[in-house]
């Protein structure tokens, strides 16, 4: 008799058509998954096996437009969700009105919420004396919380978690006591995962915690990958890379993490369209054990970038998603570095600028902020310059300082890769600049484990460009984990005049040349596990921050920030509310 091992989560939620979406579950072994709607909307899919684990991702069709409904998960005919004597609220699929269809007249609101970098427990070692949580209240736990326990309470209508869903490289107890079961941690990598099954592990305690499940069941999510996903600064450089290929544990790691990704954050991105259209989808599915064929595009996709596409795109009515692979897509020969691929930056380009008019605001979803503190910004430009040899020459002292600096403090962002950071500048410029300008181009991001907004200024091109045309850097995280308070103070002294005029020195020092891109941040920094969510009407859009903060009747969370960004005058632009 077949069981729920995982899930369900609901993935995909279909705003072009308002009729159908996909809900992911593993089983504990090969059955049929069905998902049934009070409506009568539903659908089937056999499992498929990677690794003798067994999963299914069900397209639903038939949902009405503009509706709620409650739907079960049967395997082999016997419902397995929810369970019996389930605390939470039914899990639910909610499609927009018809409306909300382009063309078929007034968008509805859409709400975006989203952050990064959740731990599901503390690395082993964390733990504070009193027992509790060292890093505080989950926002995400917490927000399943405040949903559940509040019926009437607005829900987003989709969840975008942007990377570091799950840590490779820093194991809870709980984890490590499994790994330790398998293999000596003593042997390399230690307590880092090592394999496929080991992944499943970080999956099961991340996506098995009660709240966080119900949430996932309830409202879709769209994923991305960072780093920890697969390993701290995962693709830093040419050099990193060869080092870290040149371990003996590396290539299992990349290859597991690669077909992990695949199997539980990204198939779930994809629309039916795009599943039914995805020959690797079908090979899976058409083999009654898929492992191979999975390492196989796993190993090629690390091999050469171009060979996999992670990056994707989602519409909710006149709201346009690009979800952008800042990582696997890197180019690192220190003589092309480039964030993304020729060929994915022009995917990119492509979909930024398609069908003029065609949406009232463009969020690009990237793990890696744009925008940073100019301090840190100018110090990844500085780095990047000694390391292709601005000074010295390639391979100089100054070039190896470069290098060591570079992979010391974690200086991969987008402006570690100056072409590309002026190559998104321009593009964003020629989106905001155009006679058909969307009201608003908001880069989503997060890694940095604060938030912030930033502005930037002299953007559009000079001829034409539409003045209403707001351009954002939003960046919040993390959800769950923590920054030491000499990072707080680093980062807010990265944020001031001061630290400007030193990131200036460090430019001039590098001869990086001048940014692009000058910019001012209009809010923040903020600490603290947090979730930002934009809602986003006709051609308004606002923006709210809120917190989880422990209190005496337990985890609340609390608004930080709630502010309007397509009119100043209503909302103060620039002022924070607290509640």
């Amino acid at each position: 008799m077949a069981g729920l091992r995982l899930g369900p989560l609901l993935r995909y939620v279909d705003w072009e058509t308002a009729s159908t979406a996909t809900v992911w579950v593993e089983a504990d072994r090969p059955c049929t998954a069905e998902v049934r709607c009070a409506d009568g909307a539903a659908g089937s899919s056999p499992t498929f096996a990677v690794a003798g684990h067994h999963y299914a991702l069900v397209v639903v069709t038939g949902l009405a437009p503009g509706s709620t409904t409650a739907y079960e998960v049967l395997l082999d005919d016997r419902r397995v969700w929810p369970p019996e004597q389930h605390p939470f609220p039914a899990s639910t699929i909610t499609t927009p009105p018809i409306s909300a269809v382009p063309g078929d007249g007034q968008a509805a609101p859409v709400r975006v919420a989203f952050g990064s970098c959740r731990w599901a427990a503390p690395p082993a070692g964390g733990h504070t004396p009193g027992g509790g949580d060292p890093v505080g209240p989950d926002a995400l736990d917490t927000l399943a919380a405040r949903l559940a326990a509040d019926p009437a309470a607005v829900r987003p209508d989709v969840l975008l978690l942007l990377g570091d869903q799950v840590y490779a490289d820093e194991t809870s107890e709980a984890t490590r006591a499994r790994l330790a079961a398998r293999r000596d941690l003593a042997e390399p990598p230690g307590a880092e995962v090592a394999d496929y099954d080991e992944y499943t592990c970080l999956y099961d305690e991340s996506w098995r915690d009660p709240e966080v499940r119900w949430l996932l069941s309830t409202v879709p999510s769209c994923m991305i990958f960072d780093d920890h996903d697969v390993i701290d600064d995962w693709n830093t450089s040419a050099a990193w890379l060869a080092d870290v290929r040149a371990t003996p544990w590396w290539h299992e790691r990349i290859v597991s993490g690669l077909m992990s990704y695949w199997v539980y954050q990204h198939l779930g991105n994809l629309s039916p369209a795009e599943l039914a259209a995805d020959p690797l989808y079908a090979a899976v599915r058409a083999t009654p054990d898929s492992t191979e064929t999975l390492r196989r595009f796993a190993a090629g996709a690390d091999a050469d970038p171009t060979s996999a596409r992670w990056s994707y795109r989602r519409i909710f009515g006149r709201v346009r998603l690009l979800m952008v692979d800042s990582r696997a897509a890197r180019v690192l020969d220190e003589g092309r570095r480039a964030m993304l691929h020729p060929r994915e930056a022009a995917w990119l380009r492509d979909e930024a600028l398609a069908g003029p008019g065609s949406c009232d605001h463009l969020l690009i979803g990237t793990s890696l902020p744009w925008l940073l503190p100019p301090l840190v910004h100018d110090a990844e430009r500085w780095s990047s310059a000694l390391c292709r040899g601005e000074r010295g020459g390639p391979g100089g002292r100054w070039a190896r300082f470069g290098e060591y600096l570079r992979r010391r403090s974690d200086l991969e962002h987008w402006a570690a890769f100056p072409g590309s950071f002026g190559l998104l500048a321009e593009l964003i410029g020629e989106v905001a600049g155009g006679p058909d300008a969307p009201a608003t181009v908001c880069v989503l991001s997060g890694d940095v484990h604060h938030a912030y907004i930033a502005e930037p200024s002299a953007l559009h091109p000079a001829s034409g460009g539409t003045p209403g045309t707001r351009v954002l850097q939003l960046t919040c995280s993390p959800v769950h984990n923590s920054i030491p308070a000499p990072l707080r103070a680093a980062f807010r002294f990265g944020w001031s005049r001061a630290g400007r005029a030193l990131g200036a020195l460090l430019a001039r020092h590098g001869r990086a040349g001048a940014s692009p891109v000058r910019w001012r941040k209009t809010g923040g920094p903020w600490f603290g596990n947090q979730l930002m969510t934009l809602t986003l009407d006709g051609r308004k859009a606002a923006l709210s921050l809120v917190q989880a903060k422990s209190r005496r009747t337990g985890p609340q969370l609390e608004t930080v920030l709630d502010r309007s960004l397509t009119d100043d005058s209503a909302s103060g632009f620039g002022q924070s509310t607290k509640r």
